[in-house]
């Protein structure tokens, strides 16, 4: 089997959807091969900070903002996560996305992806940032470097993609090339679609 997850690091629910997964997988007797796929939520995004996630969905939502993040913090608390809306600054993703690429060439895409998500989302980093991503790298493969421009063209297969699949949000699971299933669901239901 064959499971695609589609996801951003802005998200706050790939992060939450990923931590459901691993329990969904654990002491699965024949667990599925795992593809990492690229979806930038804002592809348009500059590489300069501005307005916190919280800010952000003030501007999305309205008045309805705080009880959705309050949603978000307390999900995320549940699943064992620490989720600072007030730290976040959406970025530009594509060169996260390269990263993550480098990592699962090296055995290590979900230790890249799960150590973007946490430097996004619980500490604040700035993950368009090159220092910041050189530093992320070398956490998780010292001495393996991201050639310019490496993994860009990769990063758009992807997104292509998403797009044939049928995906239009994150985070997205696709199975054995199925129709694309939330990634948010409970544990248990995740792992009946890959015991289904």
């Amino acid at each position: 089997m064959k499971l695609e997850i589609y996801a951003d690091i802005l998200c706050p629910w790939c992060y939450i959807g990923k931590r459901r997964l691993s329990r969904a997988l654990e002491g699965l007797a024949d667990p599925p091969e795992i593809v990492w796929r690229s979806f930038e939520l804002d592809p348009g995004a500059g590489r300069t900070p501005g307005p916190t996630a919280e800010e952000a969905m003030r501007e999305w939502w309205g008045e309805r903002a705080p009880a959705r993040a309050e949603l978000i913090r307390t999900t995320g608390a549940a699943d064992g996560l620490e989720l600072n809306l007030r730290l976040a600054r959406p970025v530009s993703t594509f060169d996260a996305h390269r990263l993550w690429k480098l990592g699962q060439d090296h055995g290590k895409g979900e230790e890249m992806v799960e150590r973007l998500l946490r430097a996004y989302h619980t500490e604040g980093a700035n993950i368009a940032d090159p220092g910041v991503l050189d530093a992320l790298r070398e956490e998780v493969l010292p001495g393996v470097p991201l050639p310019a421009g490496a993994y860009a063209e990769e990063v758009r297969d992807d997104e292509r993609r998403a797009a044939a699949q049928g995906v239009t949000g994150v985070p997205s699971l696709v199975i054995d090339g199925a129709r694309p299933v939330s990634g948010v669901q409970p544990p248990e239901a995740i792992r009946r679609l890959l015991t289904g």
